[in-house]
């Protein structure tokens, strides 16, 4: 699968993703089985693998939960609890160890290596050394305040321990670590369920999830519970190394894990996952793979992050889990953008904890090149241990000589032609807004939360929408009445007065919001957020031509030729000035708080400095500037450490003003900014 395919899939992989999250966790009212939703978000953790590049902060996999479900208060996270990059491979963790060594600009890197625990995130938040509040993780920046619960978890300390004469903990301190059900607390409560009659636990870290958010601690209370801490965060005088602040905790009360080690470079790396690999089944808890992070909190903070993961820690997963059994026919699903994706539907099979029957094809020609056939007996493997996938036959189970797959060539959808680009593994419905399927996901990813977050227009009511013919494109929806609405089966009154408000309310959204919500093809949170940034005004961005594109951060080639072809089509400018017609007004991206005093720059840097080349980035981006890679005359400014070379001269031959690294600290301290 190449890039421009991986967008799109990943694209129709939120937005499903997005509602039945929202639907199992803030509804309590999940609507596909697990198996399906495993399915959906393997696949989406695979692509986002192989493409790290696409990775957004509104992607399913940077995030555990959903948001809190009623019965508990929310929380908002000082610092955001971010989720970890994977691999899974000995070659993906040595490009990672790469990429650290050259962010730092030095020979070799320490990490600390630890067990993947297969449970539930936690924050422990501690006053004057006693458990004032533990919150879920949640989307990462907002949890639910589980204390009542936690509270009952005898391995969670109430009261931070003093266990030297001068020790001493912070005023505030923040601990993080994984709640889990150890293997034979598990195998226990089971067998009593099953001799009382009442309902078992799937699998350990179902339970573990399930029984802390239960509404009644004295459930949570019952249920075999267990506790290891692995981050400290928000304390004032904690260690410089993430493991001596391991055990420091240690040494307060916290139970560490006893498989964590310092490692250094990829082969040490490589070493302690063989090492946990081996002792995987001997372990009393389950894990699905290691943590590697840089121990250096400093090596960190220069590192940073990106989107909602660190540059400075990665997560290697173990291989994939497989079974037998049979497939039984093959389908096709259409998604929003008009791709259409082979989908195996399977005689059930428990792989990894869960019960599939839906498993990727991924397309034409891994099907032929499998020689996949409906009726084959197949080995079906859990890739990374989430995305259920179809990774061989079994040929000598084969029974006859049963037809080989076609795609079809009409759309099941909307009987439109089926189309496949030259070079592209995709195939496409060519029916666009006349397609039901394209239609109905473009509304959704439209009114979804992270894009214009129109609450209360689900699925379910855009379906009920576009088949009664009240919406045919986004702009339709602000020219409904109340009058259409209450006319719909199971809306009230009410609910069609909430509707309208909220239609209403969401009538002036930022630039980058709406360019979102668009589904520009390949535009996702931040390119959308950068071309807003860029251009200033729609207008602005409408004319632009595939030149200007290229000059924004986060824009190359092919995502210009598809900002620039979707502003060409007449129907999408239609569809804009129907929505100003309705009354929608965007609003200038606003920058982020603190001074901007170089705002509008663009800073290029080249040769050597003295400080990584990482920190010198975030401290321009700190003042506004934008760093990008190549020098042109819309360069503002380089900076030229030693050894500079093709950049400075361009710069020289361009009339870009150059500044020296002493220069360059100056300007920093001017502001006040530490070099």
């Amino acid at each position: 699968m190449n890039r421009a395919e991986a967008e799109i899939r990943i694209s129709e992989l939120r937005s499903e993703i997005t509602l039945h999250d929202y639907r199992y966790y803030v509804e309590d009212a999940p609507t596909i089985p697990d198996a399906e939703y495993d399915r959906l978000l393997r696949e989406l953790q695979a692509l986002e693998t192989e493409f790290p590049d696409l990775v957004t902060p509104e992607s399913p996999t940077q995030r555990v939960g959903g948001e809190p479900m009623e019965g508990f208060a929310t929380v908002r996270h000082q610092t955001p609890m971010l989720s970890l990059a994977n691999a899974f491979s000995n070659e993906e963790i040595e490009q990672f160890h790469d990429r650290v060594i050259r962010g730092l600009e030095t020979e070799h890197a320490d990490y600390v290596a630890e067990p993947k625990l297969d449970g539930v995130a936690i924050s422990l938040l501690y006053r004057d050394g006693r458990l004032q509040r533990a919150a879920t993780r949640g989307d990462g920046a907002t949890g639910e305040d589980v204390t009542s619960n936690v509270r009952t978890i005898t391995a969670i300390p109430l009261q931070l321990e003093m266990r030297q004469s001068k020790q001493t903990w912070p005023e505030t301190i923040e601990v993080r670590g994984e709640i889990y059900m150890p293997l034979s607390g598990f195998e226990d409560y089971n067998a009593r369920a099953r001799e009382s009659g009442e309902k078992e636990l799937v699998n350990p870290r179902n339970a573990a999830a399930g029984s802390l958010r239960q509404l009644d601690p004295r459930i949570t209370a019952q249920r075999p519970l267990a506790f290891y801490a692995y981050a400290m965060v928000a304390a004032e005088g904690m260690p410089e190394s993430h493991f001596d602040a391991l055990q420091q905790l240690r040494s307060w009360g916290f139970p560490v894990n006893p498989e964590i080690r310092r490692v250094r470079d990829a082969g040490g790396c490589a070493s302690y996952y063989e090492e946990m690999s081996a002792k995987r089944d001997s372990l009393p808890y389950d894990i699905d793979g290691v943590v590697y992070k840089v121990d250096n909190r400093e090596q960190q903070r220069t590192l940073g992050f990106v989107s909602r993961a660190p540059r400075w820690a990665i997560a290697r997963k173990f291989p994939a889990q497989e079974e037998i059994t049979r497939l039984l026919e093959i389908d096709v699903q259409v998604g929003r953008t008009g791709a259409i994706t082979p989908v195996a539907r399977l005689e059930p099979v428990f792989v990894g904890g869960v019960t599939v029957t839906n498993a990727t094809l991924h397309n034409l020609d891994e099907i032929q090149r499998k020689d996949v056939r409906a009726g084959d007996w197949v080995v079906v493997r859990r890739a990374g241990d989430v995305i259920p996938e179809v990774a061989r036959v079994v040929m000598e189970r084969r029974e006859g000589n049963p037809e080989p797959f076609r795609m079809p060539e009409n759309c099941p959808m909307c009987g439109s032609a089926v189309e496949r680009d030259e070079g592209e593994a995709a195939f496409r419905c060519t029916g666009g807004l006349f397609c039901g399927a394209q239609r109905i996901r473009s509304i959704q990813h439209f009114a979804s939360r992270r894009a214009m977050d129109i609450e209360g227009l689900g699925e379910k009511l855009v379906v009920q929408l576009v088949e009664a013919g009240m919406v045919e494109s986004i702009a339709d929806l602000y020219r409904l009445d109340r009058e259409q609405l209450v006319s719909l089966e199971r809306m009230g009154e009410k609910s069609a007065d909430n509707l309208l408000e909220e239609l209403e309310k969401s009538k002036n959204p930022e630039l980058d919001r709406l360019l979102y919500a668009m589904g520009i093809r390949e535009v996702g949170e931040v390119t959308a957020r950068s071309l807003a940034k860029h251009f200033g005004t729609l207008e602005a961005l409408v004319e632009a031509d595939e030149e200007d594109l290229i000059e924004v951060e986060d824009v190359g080639p092919v995502v210009a030729s598809h900002v620039h072809a979707f502003f060409r089509e007449q129907h999408n400018t239609d569809v804009i000035a129907a929505l100003q017609r309705a009354g929608m007004h965007w609003q200038a991206v606003e920058e982020s708080g603190g001074e901007q005093p170089l705002a509008g720059q663009a800073w290029v840097l080249t040769g050597t400095l003295s400080m990584p080349r990482a920190r010198a980035k975030t401290l321009l981006e700190s003042l506004g500037a934008r760093v990008t890679g190549s020098v042109s005359s819309r360069t503002s400014v380089v900076l030229a450490g030693e050894a500079a070379g093709s950049k400075l001269r361009k710069a020289e031959k361009l009339g870009v003003e150059i500044v020296d690294e002493e220069a360059f600290r100056a300007l920093l301290e001017s502001h006040g900014v530490a070099p």
